[in-house]
Formats: structure tokens, C-alpha cells, sequence
């Protein structure tokens, strides 16, 4: 278990309405001599930031559990963030022990599966591998375990919001029209396009990502709707079922600004909810959120990587390219060879791969079986040891399995 993960984040900033609406204004420089006496008073009433009186993540936490409902933000790969979330749960559960989790890492199908993992029924590999975690989202997994531990040690009942990635796959390519009957009625019947702003926002954030050249911003939107709809009615669901329960919901900070999940989630049900988004390149703007956090950057420690492009086959899991400077290939591991074990556990899949890879650091020593198969000779098992690579030290740009 991760250790030290429990110390207040004092780097919590409260931006209030009246201070974050400056922002946009600070970012435009007034030339005295040309502007005109109005635009001048409008600079003056410019609000400003006293950053020596700085509220922390400590001191707002009781006005914050006040809510039924706090969502927090977050980028994906910032620990500080889940850091920052896993404070936040401690807190609404000290206070308020009937309370839920939900959480945009799992798909609403594999809510049996996480239920068992919450009431000690399996073990966190068998969560990883049931939820099929590695395939559906892919983050690392160490980020969220300290939050997934101590919801399953206080029985925190864990929600799975996501909607199943074939329906949001489907609907990036053809758009909500392309559903089957079938496939449209997993999602809410009403899915609402009335906010320009949310459409806005959108359309800034697909121009600035390279894509397909025949994709397709309407489709893109109906899958961010889908999305939003989808993660916001299962809260509602949840939470119309469990009155009186509160819930905190983890998301990425583009499903928890106040026009995504907030605003849908108090359509369908009511509900209110305090904002909280994570991180200094977030959405400021007072009418999308409550609070921004801005935490120190913290890392978990890096990864150890064989320094090998793996496939899966008939075969078993096979080795289709090896990085020149893998400390692999100086242990003799060859293209084409077949991973048996590593440190002795099985590995059948990628899946096994990355749960037996989960807490290897760089700089460790293991040790790969392996099966090649020889034209001449037939099959030949063998074994080799070598210390596990640091990310950094491949450039190719290829995706390198663990």
C-alpha cells in the first residue's frame, strides 16, 4: 500500500466568483494612451488575487461537505490530483460515513464486479482483470488504488458511472444516429444540446487535438453528451435510490465543469452539487466551478518497462519488437520469443502482463521464462534476468509495454 498519502494538500486554492471573472480581463493589455475612458474605469474595477491570503483544501473541506454532492476534477495522470480526491473522500466520510463513491474509471456493466472487490469477496487483481480495467481505461492503476483501498477498508459503496466504451466508440464514428434500437436505449432518452457553451468549449477542445481527416465534430459532441448524460444519470439513479446518502463523484475536469455532469445531474435529479476542479491548466471561469486546486506536482515512482512491443496470439504473448537499448535484448529475449511467467506468475495475456507489472520499478530485477520456437530444433524454454528499463531512457516515440 502507497504510504503518505494521507497529509493535507495546502496548496488548495480557493478562487472565488468575484475574483476568478478578472481572469479573462488580466490577460489583455490596456495601452493607456489608446483606451477610451470607459475601458479604462472597467480595467480599475479589474478584481484582484491576494495570493498572500490564500484559503487551503484543509480549510474549505467543512463548507464543502455540506453538499449532498461534490464532484472533483481531475487530469488523469496527476497523482497530486487523486491525492487531492482521496483527502476529500476522507473528509465527507469522517463526517458523513453514509456516503458513496462514483467514479468515471469503471463502465456501468461491471458494477457487480466492483461491488465484490468493496466487500472483500476478491482481490485486486481479480477487480483489474474482471473490469477489465487495462482494456477500458488504461491509466495506471497505482494512482487510484490508495482511494479504491480505503473505499473497500470502510465499505464505501463505489459507483461505476462510465458508459460502455463500444457505445461511445460507436457514437465518435457515427454519431448517436448510428445506434442500434438496441444500443441507444443503454442511454438516457433525453440527452440535452441546449447549452452553446458546452458546445463551445467543446469545439475549442477538438481543434486543438490532430485527427482523422474524415472525423467529425457533430460526432464528437454526441459522444461527449452521451458521456455526460450517461455518468450524470447514473449518479441520479444512485442517489434517488439511496436518499439521504451522499456522494463524492471523480472525473476528468472536462465531465465536472458545471455545464457537463453538475448541470445534468441537478436536471434529472434535482440535486445541487459543489465543483471542485484540479490543477493550474484547468477551466477557471466562476460560472463552471466552485474551487480550483492547484497542488504540487507528486509522482509515483517510475514504472519498469521490459523495453518490448508485445502482441497477443494463439501462441501466448509474443514479442514483436524489441527496443535497441532494452536491457532485454542484452539478456538474450529475442523477436518472436513467448513470455511464459514473470517471476514466476503466468502470463497468458496483456492483461496478466500489466497486473504482474503493476508495482515494478525501474531499476528491478526479474525474471522472464520463455518459449521460442526454432525451425530446426522445435520449441526451447528458457529464462532470463535483467534489471527493468526507465521510461526515459526510450526515445522511438512507440508505445513500450510494461
Amino acid at each position: 500500500m502507497l504510504k503518505g498519502v494521507v497529509e493535507p494538500m495546502r496548496t488548495a486554492i480557493r478562487l472565488r466568483a468575484s475574483l476568478l471573472s478578472c481572469l479573462a480581463a488580466l490577460a489583455v493589455s490596456l495601452s493607456a494612451s489608446a483606451a477610451s475612458p470607459t475601458a479604462t474605469s472597467q480595467a480599475l474595477d479589474t478584481p484582484a488575487l491576494n495570493l498572500q491570503q490564500l484559503d487551503t483544501l484543509n480549510s474549505i473541506l467543512p463548507a464543502l461537505t455540506r453538499n449532498r454532492v461534490i464532484i472533483v476534477g481531475e487530469t488523469h495522470s496527476a497523482y497530486s490530483h487523486h491525492l487531492n480526491q482521496l483527502e476529500i473522500v476522507r473528509e465527507m466520510h469522517r463526517r458523513h460515513p453514509d456516503m458513496a463513491i462514483g467514479m468515471e474509471y469503471f463502465q456501468w456493466p461491471f458494477q457487480n464486479i466492483i461491488d465484490q472487490y468493496i466487500a472483500g469477496e476478491i482481490d485486486e487483481p481479480t477487480l483489474l482483470r474482471n473490469s477489465e480495467y487495462f482494456d477500458r481505461w488504461r491509466f495506471d492503476y497505482r494512482m487510484y488504488r490508495p482511494i479504491m483501498e480505503y473505499a473497500r477498508n470502510n465499505r464505501i459503496p463505489v459507483v461505476a458511472l462510465n458508459v460502455p466504451a463500444e457505445l461511445t466508440r460507436k457514437i465518435a464514428v457515427k454519431g448517436l444516429a448510428g445506434l442500434s434500437d438496441e444500443e441507444r436505449s443503454q442511454l438516457p432518452a433525453q440527452i440535452d444540446r441546449a447549452d452553446e457553451a458546452y458546445r463551445k468549449r467543446l469545439r475549442t477542445v477538438y481543434d486543438a487535438h490532430p485527427r482523422h481527416e474524415h472525423s467529425n465534430f457533430e460526432h464528437f459532441l454526441d459522444a461527449q453528451l452521451a458521456w455526460d448524460e450517461g455518468m450524470s444519470q447514473r449518479a441520479a439513479d444512485y442517489l434517488q435510490q439511496h436518499s439521504g446518502r451522499k456522494m463524492v463523484i471523480l472525473a476528468g475536469n472536462g465531465h465536472t465543469v458545471r455545464s457537463a455532469i453538475p448541470a445534468r445531474l441537478a436536471r434529472k435529479a434535482g440535486i445541487g452539487s459543489a465543483i471542485i476542479i484540479n490543477g493550474a491548466d484547468s477551466v477557471i471561469d466562476p460560472e463552471q466551478a466552485d474551487f480550483v486546486l492547484l497542488p504540487k506536482e507528486r509522482s509515483l515512482p517510475p514504472r519498469g518497462l521490459i523495453g518490448a512491443l508485445l502482441e497477443e496470439s494463439d501462441k501466448g504473448l509474443t514479442v514483436f519488437q524489441l527496443e535497441k537499448n532494452s536491457p532485454a535484448v542484452a539478456a538474450g529475449m529475442k523477436k518472436g520469443d513467448i513470455i511464459g511467467s514473470i517471476d514466476n506468475t503466468r502470463i497468458e495475456n496483456l492483461t496478466d502482463l500489466r497486473i504482474a507489472m503493476l508495482d515494478k520499478s525501474a531499476g528491478e530485477t526479474v525474471k522472464l521464462d520463455l518459449i521460442r520456437h526454432r525451425l530446426v530444433l522445435g520449441e526451447r524454454h528458457l529464462s532470463v534476468e535483467f534489471k527493468l528499463a526507465d521510461p526515459e531512457i526510450f526515445t522511438s516515440g512507440e508505445s513500450v509495454h510494461p
